[in-house]
């Protein structure tokens, strides 16, 4: 239904643009421990749709769907930053995965499989998958995730960052970091390596990927989480370092 002036009418916004919430929160939810639930990132997004179709004027220049992007995100991320999206436990399992990794890796001289990660940290396969789901969350953040502003106008690097004098931010743009994840991501095994070319440059989410792997969602979730951990163990050089220890 569209108005007089031939706009459409809020709740019409609200139904056409509600698939795009579900999709940004599942997305964000695979870099989120499972302790966050997919209604709570949802019902933010639908918050940030409703104040973005609050705000949005048709002559000022730019598409709605862009701009709702943007608030539906920055009202996920304020939820987010409501709460300890982080558990402890999860930090330390996180850690613990990380240096196994690190460890066989330098041992082999090549990318460590799960058998061997799980033997050097002395326990089952079966095990260890269950640490790679359990640790969904530690993840890497997307730059500008990281440099949107908060309550009192503080980035993600000012909130967390131990080193006050240094400039994170910086770092990310460094050529020589930027040519040195490369160079990891190169290094991954075929699976990882396409796995996270469809999460981060095509933008599906686990449940597609998934299906086009031939394999299930929890799956994908272990693979991302032990893909990740092995780009923070390769690059841990550059590594950020928050408040807890964990290097972003």
């Amino acid at each position: 239904m569209y108005t007089a002036a031939g706009t459409l009418e809020r709740d019409d916004y609200l139904t056409r643009f509600a698939p795009l919430v579900k999709r940004m929160a599942h997305h964000l939810l695979a870099r989120l421990p499972a302790s966050v639930e997919a209604d709570d990132m949802i019902q933010a997004g639908m918050i940030g749709l409703m104040d973005a179709v609050a705000r949005f004027e048709d002559g000022q220049g730019a598409y709605f769907e862009a701009y709702a992007m943007q608030r539906i995100r920055g009202a996920m991320l304020d939820e987010l930053r409501a709460n300890d999206w982080l558990p402890r436990s999860v930090r330390k399992s996180q850690r613990t995965i990380d240096g196994a990794i690190s460890r066989v890796e330098q041992k082999l001289k090549r990318p460590a499989l799960e058998q061997e990660i799980a033997g050097e940290l002395g326990i089952a396969l079966g095990v260890y998958q269950e640490m790679l789901q359990d640790t969904r969350g530690a993840q890497l953040l997307y730059a500008e995730d990281m440099d949107d502003a908060g309550e009192g106008g503080n980035s993600f690097f000012d909130r967390h960052c131990i080193d006050a004098a240094g400039d994170p931010l910086a770092q990310l743009q460094d050529a020589s970091f930027r040519q040195a994840l490369v160079e990891a991501i190169e290094a991954l095994p075929e699976r990882e390596s396409l796995l996270m070319g469809l999460y981060y440059e095509q933008e599906m989410n686990f449940r597609e990927i998934a299906t086009v792997l031939g394999v299930t969602e929890s799956r994908i979730c272990q693979l991302h989480s032990q893909t990740v951990s092995r780009l923070r163990s390769r690059l841990r050089e550059w590594g950020f370092q928050s408040s807890s220890g964990v290097r972003d």
